[in-house]
Protein backbone atom coordinates (compact mmCIF):
# COMPACT_ATOMS: atom_id res chain seq x y z
CA UNK A 1 0.00 0.00 0.00
CA UNK A 2 2.68 2.52 0.95
CA UNK A 3 4.68 1.81 -2.72
CA UNK A 4 0.95 2.58 -4.27
CA UNK A 5 1.11 5.63 -2.51
CA UNK A 6 4.73 6.96 -2.91
CA UNK A 7 3.84 5.76 -6.85
CA UNK A 8 0.92 8.01 -6.86
CA UNK A 9 2.96 11.32 -5.31
CA UNK A 10 5.79 10.53 -7.33
CA UNK A 11 3.68 10.42 -10.80
CA UNK A 12 1.56 13.58 -9.28
CA UNK A 13 4.46 15.71 -8.52
CA UNK A 14 6.25 14.61 -12.14
CA UNK A 15 2.71 15.75 -14.22
CA UNK A 16 2.73 18.56 -11.88
CA UNK A 17 6.25 19.54 -12.73
CA UNK A 18 6.04 18.88 -16.55
CA UNK A 19 2.63 20.94 -17.07
CA UNK A 20 4.43 23.90 -15.40
CA UNK A 21 6.97 23.45 -17.12
CA UNK A 22 5.68 23.34 -20.31
CA UNK A 23 3.38 26.43 -19.27
CA UNK A 24 6.36 28.17 -18.56
CA UNK A 25 8.11 27.06 -21.77
CA UNK A 26 5.24 28.56 -24.16
CA UNK A 27 5.15 31.89 -22.19
CA UNK A 28 9.14 32.38 -22.86
CA UNK A 29 8.14 31.31 -26.66
CA UNK A 30 5.35 34.14 -26.60
CA UNK A 31 7.68 36.39 -25.56
CA UNK A 32 10.46 35.54 -27.56
CA UNK A 33 8.78 35.86 -30.67
CA UNK A 34 5.11 37.36 -31.93
CA UNK A 35 3.64 38.85 -34.95
CA UNK A 36 3.39 42.59 -34.94
CA UNK A 37 1.77 45.53 -37.15
CA UNK A 38 3.87 46.63 -39.66
CA UNK A 39 2.26 50.50 -38.95
CA UNK A 40 4.61 49.73 -35.92
CA UNK A 41 7.93 49.77 -38.25
CA UNK A 42 6.67 52.06 -40.27
CA UNK A 43 6.72 49.62 -43.27
CA UNK A 44 3.10 50.21 -44.13
CA UNK A 45 3.92 52.77 -46.99
CA UNK A 46 4.46 51.39 -50.61
CA UNK A 47 8.04 50.29 -51.40
CA UNK A 48 10.24 52.42 -53.60
CA UNK A 49 12.82 51.51 -55.65
CA UNK A 50 15.95 54.13 -55.84
CA UNK A 51 18.79 54.30 -58.00
CA UNK A 52 21.81 56.06 -56.25
CA UNK A 53 25.62 56.56 -57.89
CA UNK A 54 28.83 57.56 -56.52
CA UNK A 55 32.47 56.73 -56.50
CA UNK A 56 34.15 54.78 -53.69
CA UNK A 57 37.66 55.70 -52.76
CA UNK A 58 40.30 53.76 -51.33
CA UNK A 59 42.74 55.26 -50.51
CA UNK A 60 45.86 52.73 -49.47
CA UNK A 61 48.51 55.40 -49.53
CA UNK A 62 50.19 58.69 -48.01
CA UNK A 63 49.72 59.63 -43.83
CA UNK A 64 46.09 59.06 -43.94
CA UNK A 65 44.53 56.40 -45.55
CA UNK A 66 41.29 55.23 -45.77
CA UNK A 67 41.71 51.49 -46.25
CA UNK A 68 44.71 49.88 -43.96
CA UNK A 69 45.49 46.14 -43.85
CA UNK A 70 44.90 44.24 -40.37
CA UNK A 71 45.64 40.86 -42.08
CA UNK A 72 48.07 40.22 -43.97
CA UNK A 73 48.37 37.03 -46.83
CA UNK A 74 49.49 34.26 -44.69
CA UNK A 75 50.38 32.48 -48.51
CA UNK A 76 52.79 33.24 -51.13
CA UNK A 77 49.93 33.30 -53.72
CA UNK A 78 49.60 35.78 -56.98
CA UNK A 79 45.58 36.76 -55.31
CA UNK A 80 47.12 38.14 -51.61
CA UNK A 81 44.96 35.42 -50.28
CA UNK A 82 44.01 35.17 -46.81
CA UNK A 83 44.46 39.70 -46.46
CA UNK A 84 41.95 41.58 -44.77
CA UNK A 85 41.12 45.13 -45.26
CA UNK A 86 39.51 47.52 -42.80
CA UNK A 87 38.08 50.55 -44.51
CA UNK A 88 36.36 54.03 -44.10
CA UNK A 89 36.35 55.14 -47.49
CA UNK A 90 35.05 58.25 -48.61
CA UNK A 91 31.82 58.13 -51.22
CA UNK A 92 31.83 61.17 -53.47
CA UNK A 93 29.33 62.32 -56.07
CA UNK A 94 31.99 62.23 -58.48
CA UNK A 95 35.13 60.68 -59.72
CA UNK A 96 37.39 62.97 -58.47
CA UNK A 97 38.03 62.87 -54.43
CA UNK A 98 37.60 66.56 -53.99
CA UNK A 99 33.95 66.41 -54.91
CA UNK A 100 31.03 66.82 -53.01
CA UNK A 101 31.01 64.23 -49.67
CA UNK A 102 27.77 62.16 -49.78
CA UNK A 103 28.90 59.33 -46.87
CA UNK A 104 31.38 56.79 -45.84
CA UNK A 105 31.93 52.76 -46.78
CA UNK A 106 32.49 51.29 -43.58
CA UNK A 107 33.57 47.63 -43.50
CA UNK A 108 35.96 45.22 -44.76
CA UNK A 109 37.24 43.39 -47.24
CA UNK A 110 39.42 40.61 -47.52
CA UNK A 111 40.85 38.27 -50.52
CA UNK A 112 39.04 35.35 -50.32
CA UNK A 113 40.07 33.25 -53.91
CA UNK A 114 43.54 31.51 -54.41
CA UNK A 115 42.68 31.37 -58.24
CA UNK A 116 41.91 35.17 -59.07
CA UNK A 117 41.59 38.38 -57.52
CA UNK A 118 37.88 37.81 -55.85
CA UNK A 119 37.05 39.65 -52.73
CA UNK A 120 34.68 39.42 -49.80
CA UNK A 121 32.71 42.73 -49.54
CA UNK A 122 31.18 43.48 -46.22
CA UNK A 123 30.64 47.52 -45.86
CA UNK A 124 28.07 49.87 -45.01
CA UNK A 125 27.78 53.08 -47.21
CA UNK A 126 26.90 55.39 -44.60
CA UNK A 127 25.29 58.32 -45.96
CA UNK A 128 25.64 62.17 -44.80
CA UNK A 129 23.75 63.71 -47.50
CA UNK A 130 19.87 65.20 -47.55
CA UNK A 131 17.57 63.20 -45.79
CA UNK A 132 19.40 59.92 -46.30
CA UNK A 133 21.72 61.49 -43.51
CA UNK A 134 22.10 58.38 -40.84
CA UNK A 135 21.16 56.22 -43.12
CA UNK A 136 22.92 53.06 -43.99
CA UNK A 137 22.99 50.78 -47.10
CA UNK A 138 24.48 47.03 -46.22
CA UNK A 139 26.49 45.05 -49.03
CA UNK A 140 28.03 41.72 -48.51
CA UNK A 141 28.94 39.98 -51.83
CA UNK A 142 32.01 38.68 -54.00
CA UNK A 143 33.68 40.80 -56.16
CA UNK A 144 35.94 39.45 -58.73
CA UNK A 145 38.45 42.61 -58.96
CA UNK A 146 39.15 42.52 -62.68
CA UNK A 147 35.79 42.24 -64.00
CA UNK A 148 34.30 45.20 -65.60
CA UNK A 149 30.86 44.98 -63.95
CA UNK A 150 30.83 42.72 -60.32
CA UNK A 151 27.38 42.24 -59.01
CA UNK A 152 26.78 42.40 -55.35
CA UNK A 153 23.61 41.88 -53.00
CA UNK A 154 22.20 44.47 -50.52
CA UNK A 155 21.12 42.72 -48.11
CA UNK A 156 19.60 45.06 -46.06
CA UNK A 157 20.16 48.77 -44.18
CA UNK A 158 18.93 51.05 -41.36
CA UNK A 159 17.35 54.27 -41.28
CA UNK A 160 15.18 55.21 -44.37
CA UNK A 161 16.73 51.70 -45.45
CA UNK A 162 15.07 49.12 -42.99
CA UNK A 163 14.35 45.90 -44.63
CA UNK A 164 16.62 47.14 -48.05
CA UNK A 165 16.96 44.79 -50.59
CA UNK A 166 18.55 45.10 -54.05
CA UNK A 167 22.10 45.11 -55.75
CA UNK A 168 24.96 47.11 -55.99
CA UNK A 169 27.32 47.27 -59.45
CA UNK A 170 31.16 48.05 -59.30
CA UNK A 171 33.15 49.28 -62.01
CA UNK A 172 36.95 50.36 -61.57
CA UNK A 173 37.04 54.05 -62.53
CA UNK A 174 40.83 54.16 -61.80
CA UNK A 175 43.49 52.42 -59.97
CA UNK A 176 47.25 52.88 -59.41
CA UNK A 177 48.79 49.40 -59.10
CA UNK A 178 51.80 50.45 -56.95
CA UNK A 179 49.83 52.19 -54.43
CA UNK A 180 46.64 50.04 -53.94
CA UNK A 181 44.90 52.98 -54.37
CA UNK A 182 41.47 52.84 -56.35
CA UNK A 183 38.64 54.97 -57.44
CA UNK A 184 35.24 52.71 -58.16
CA UNK A 185 31.96 53.60 -59.44
CA UNK A 186 29.06 52.45 -57.54
CA UNK A 187 25.81 52.20 -58.78
CA UNK A 188 23.03 50.99 -55.90
CA UNK A 189 19.58 49.21 -57.08
CA UNK A 190 17.70 49.62 -53.99
CA UNK A 191 13.87 48.66 -52.39
CA UNK A 192 12.92 50.46 -49.37
CA UNK A 193 10.12 52.23 -47.72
Amino acid sequence: MHFITLFFFLFLSINTLTSSTSSSHNEDTLNFVGPIDRKLLGINKKEKLSHFKFFWHDIMSGKNPSSIMVVPPTLNSTTGFGFVNMIDNPLTLGPELSSKLVGKAQGFYASASQVELGLLMAMNFAFIEGKYNGSTITILGRNPVYDKVREMPVIGGSGLFKFARGYAQANTHWIDLKSGDATVEYNIYVFHY
